[in-house]
């Protein structure tokens, strides 16, 4: 009962228990615990994380930066690299630093292109003499024992080759030889070949300027503060061209020694062409003979024959001595201390001055010079520039030779073109100022600004100018130079044939140099046109003969017939009444004609001259 009775006793109050905490329960100290040192983890991975980061960015920046001066600033880090093994290789570098040379029209003449040369440290050479085999494999031109030598040498510094090409460099490059390094530097490159090798001129391998305007103009051409401006010359390519094609043509077709030509501009002195044969390609001036590289237009001096009398005739006019109506008895030879001057075609007649000219005769210009007198004529020819080393753009300048007693013989042999020697350039400056109204202009090479006036000096009277104009045209019309007509372009010129000077101190009859010196159109005259044959033989063709009249001449004329058009020079009607008025020339005894009689002929449609007309030409 008892126990009955004490369970049915109403429960006891319990203390309250603490409630249950297991660890995986948030809030459990295990719990912190853990994820404290999670934290810790985290944050160390993160900065671990953050200092690879800039690891892998700090070795990509050095990778990126490597990269870019291994290819962007290679050009400038290896020349650098250069000047420790040889301390002129960066003022030769610099020295092939130069502005190009163009033609008036802008056509490159010369310009740089950037080449890779070779270059041995042969300290850093294992084995010379393998690495010399293997470089013979890449470049078999290489002699191998030259270079072995080179490579044993112990320099520091040694050429191999000067001006890989891009293939030749991959196939060195491939090798993988220590020791062996590339240079970048510049090759100077002539795209017109030997068309104005003459005038151009040539470097040598480190860029120095060696002839023509690379040399008078090297310190010019390699300013650095003049970079990318070309240097614009007067000379025109296609002129150029056609000058040295006819030329090259006549020197073949008369089994010639050597020949050249100028073409000159006469109201500027602008020389537009001017060529020189035998020439010589500038790319490869070690295989020029000294004959290629003989300038024979400003550098050679020569007698210039009977083209001497257009300055002698203007020179009598000029003083007053003759009046063009006059003229001399040229009936017999003159007979003068131990010479004989006598005309090569006489007359055996009086001459008058138009027919002086016209026939060439030697007798009635040795009397017109004696007219002068021997000081005037020398002043008449120091006037015009015949007396002195002439100025040019060129170191080839060649210096007259002037007669060391200056006499009445000299002054007569002078008059139809012995005794005073000078050079071609000379001679068509001179008959430039006798078309173009009296006015001598200095020859240059340089293109002129347009617009702005040419230096010169009046060196005869306009109206003596005029005259002379006449008289060429007559030469051609009807005299020597008949061979040099072009039909519409209204030619006028004189011939000179003269005989060269042999080793005893005479003249060889066989030996000619022969001149026509043209100009056109000589109602208003553009243009000198000269071309000079050394030593041309007569053919079938020429019935034997060999003077300028059956050489110079024609080919003078073909070279007119092609570049006039190229030079913007409009054909004219010449049989117009009114252009044959005004060239007329009164001949005493020939009556004056009626210009209104005159048949017209058309003006060709064009200007331009077909081979087959050439080939005409050269059969006349």
């Amino acid at each position: 009962m008892a126990l009955f009775r004490r369970s049915q006793k109403s429960p006891q109050k319990m203390k309250p228990r603490p409630p249950c905490t297991p660890a995986d329960m948030p809030g459990s100290p295990a719990l912190v615990r853990l994820e404290g040192a999670a934290k810790q983890a985290l944050d160390a991975s993160r900065g671990r994380l953050v200092i690879g980061i800039g690891l892998f960015s700090l070795a990509f920046v050095l990778l990126a930066g490597r990269l870019v001066e291994l290819t962007v600033l290679r050009g400038a880090a290896e020349p650098a690299l250069a000047r420790g093994f040889n301390p002129e290789l960066a003022a030769k570098t610099a020295l092939m630093d130069r502005q190009p040379v163009v033609d008036r029209n802008g056509q490159i003449l010369a310009t740089n292109l950037k080449i890779a040369s070779l270059y041995a440290d042969p300290r850093k050479l294992q084995n010379p003499a393998e690495a010399a085999t293997r470089l013979a494999q890449a470049l078999p031109e290489l002699p191998v024992g030259e270079v072995q030598a080179k490579l044993a040498s112990g320099k520091s510094f040694v050429w191999l080759k000067r001006g890989l090409t891009p293939r030749e460099q991959y196939e060195v490059n491939r090798l993988g030889i220590p020791g062996l390094y590339f240079h970048n530097e510049q090759r100077r490159v002539y795209p017109q070949g030997p068309m104005g090798v003459h005038v151009v001129g040539y470097t040598d391998i480190d860029g120095k300027g060696i002839s023509g305007v690379e040399q008078h103009f090297d310190e010019q051409l390699r300013d650095p503060t003049r970079t990318g401006d070309p240097l614009e010359l007067s000379i025109d390519v296609r002129v150029q061209h056609v000058m040295r094609d006819e030329v090259a043509r006549a020197i073949e077709y008369f089994n010639a020694i050597g020949g050249g030509g100028i073409v000159l501009d006469v109201h500027t002195g602008e020389i537009i062409s001017l060529v020189s044969l035998p020439d010589f390609d500038p790319a490869e001036p070690g295989t020029a003979s000294k004959e290629s590289r003989f300038n024979r237009i400003t550098l050679g001096v020569y007698e210039m024959g009977s083209t001497m009398k257009t300055l002698n005739t203007a020179m009598a006019l000029d003083y007053g001595t003759v009046k063009l109506n006059g003229g001399y008895d040229a009936s017999r030879p003159i007979q003068i201390s131990r010479f004989t001057i006598k005309d090569d075609h006489p007359k055996n007649r009086w001459l008058s001055v138009p027919e002086i000219f016209m026939y060439s005769s030697n007798i009635g210009s040795a009397k017109m010079a004696v007219d002068v007198g021997p000081e005037r004529q020398r002043d008449f020819m120091q006037r015009l520039g015949m007396l002195n080393k002439p100025a040019l753009e060129l170191p080839e300048i060649g210096a007259p030779l002037i007669p060391r007693n200056w006499k009445t013989v000299e002054t007569m042999t002078i008059s139809f073109g012995h005794g005073l020697s000078v050079t071609p350039l000379q001679l068509a400056t001179a008959t430039a100022a006798i078309v173009n109204g009296g006015v001598l202009h200095p020859p240059t090479l340089i293109k002129r600004p347009p617009g702005l006036p040419a230096p010169g000096r009046q060196v005869i009277r306009r109206d003596v100018s005029d005259t002379m104009r006449k008289l060429m045209a007559l030469v051609v019309e009807e005299g020597t130079g008949s061979k040099a007509g072009v039909q519409g372009y209204m030619v006028g010129g004189k011939t000179g044939t003269s005989e060269k000077v042999n080793e005893r101190g005479g003249y060889n009859r066989k030996a000619l140099f022969n001149t026509f010196v043209a100009g056109f159109p000589m109602h208003n005259p553009r243009y000198i046109v000269q071309v000079m044959l050394d030593e041309p033989k007569g053919n079938k063709s020429t019935y034997g003969f060999a003077t300028a009249g059956w050489t110079a001449a024609p080919t003078a004329g073909r070279v007119i017939s092609r570049i006039a058009p190229l030079l913007g020079v409009p054909p004219v009607d010449e049989n117009s009444p009114a252009l044959r008025q005004a060239m007329y020339v009164p001949v005493p005894g020939q009556p004056m004609p009626n210009f209104a009689a005159v048949p017209v002929s058309p003006v060709p449609a064009t200007a331009t001259t077909t081979r087959t007309q050439e080939k005409k030409l050269a059969a006349q």
